[in-house]
């Protein structure tokens, strides 16, 4: 039976670690599907800690934009995160120049991927951050990709069963 669970909240609020919980809670191997572009040497280290915390009970797939171009009928997935697989979307980071498309034409590719992959019988457990929360930019550029994200969570939120918003790593039920 198909289930879409939105794990939302800011940095660092405990999202990654409650949905990894919470999918072990439903399977013993559940899906990890990353969606990050590895910038720097950083971000890697931050992914490199990410897979280590799982452990081998976890499939591991890397996919930066096309989620439906992977089968995971009748499993338990955790996407982490929306917001990363938004930016890969706003960039193209294929071009010599990153071009950005319009939001709009953004958005609709967005929202078609996630409907192509959540038609799969499955439990979605996608993990994505409140970033517009935080206040109004200056940055034109910021402030463009925070209306997508924003309107990308609204977009999932509704055809979730369930939200759960992360406050201090308390999970908090807005939905379902």
């Amino acid at each position: 039976m198909k289930r879409i669970i939105l794990i939302t909240g800011g940095q660092r609020s405990g999202k990654s670690a409650y949905a990894e919980q919470l999918a072990l809670s439903l399977s013993k191997n559940p899906v990890y599907m990353a969606t990050a572009h590895i910038w720097d040497e950083e971000f890697r280290r931050r992914v490199q800690s990410h897979q280590e915390r799982r452990g081998r009970q976890w499939e591991n797939i890397e996919e930066e934009k096309w989620l439906s171009r992977h089968n995971i009928y009748n499993k338990v997935a955790v996407i982490d995160c929306i917001t990363l697989w938004c930016t890969n979307f706003f960039y193209n980071q294929t071009a010599k120049e990153w071009e950005q498309p319009t939001v709009d034409a953004a958005l609709k590719e967005i929202e078609e991927e996630f409907d192509r992959f959540t038609e799969q019988d499955a439990t979605f457990i996608f993990v994505t951050n409140e970033i517009g929360s935080g206040g109004v930019s200056t940055d034109f550029t910021q402030r463009r990709f925070t209306d997508l994200q924003g309107w990308m969570n609204q977009y999932v939120a509704r055809h979730a069963d369930e939200v759960i918003l992360m406050v201090s790593g308390i999970p908090v039920k807005i939905k379902g």
